[in-house]
């Protein structure tokens, strides 16, 4: 499948690593399961591994937190 933001690569099966800022909470989650584009390393999440990430990083914001670092787990 093509990269719509480069139009030159393909996606392949990868993981990533992401940072996410909210408010005065950062939560850096790992191993995030994502297509990844093979030329500019554009990630593409599934809507459940985002739902996954989103209760994370709520969680994280709920107790405080104000840094975090998880590793994903569906």
């Amino acid at each position: 499948m093509d990269c719509v933001f480069c139009k030159r690569g393909d996606r392949r099966p990868g993981k990533i690593v992401h940072t996410f800022h909210r408010g005065e909470t950062i939560v850096v989650v790992k191993d995030i399961p994502a297509d990844v584009c093979d030329f500019c390393g554009e990630p593409y999440l599934s809507d459940e591994v985002a739902e996954t990430i989103e209760r994370l990083v709520d969680g994280a914001v709920r107790k405080g937190t104000e840094v975090e670092i998880l590793r994903y787990a569906a």
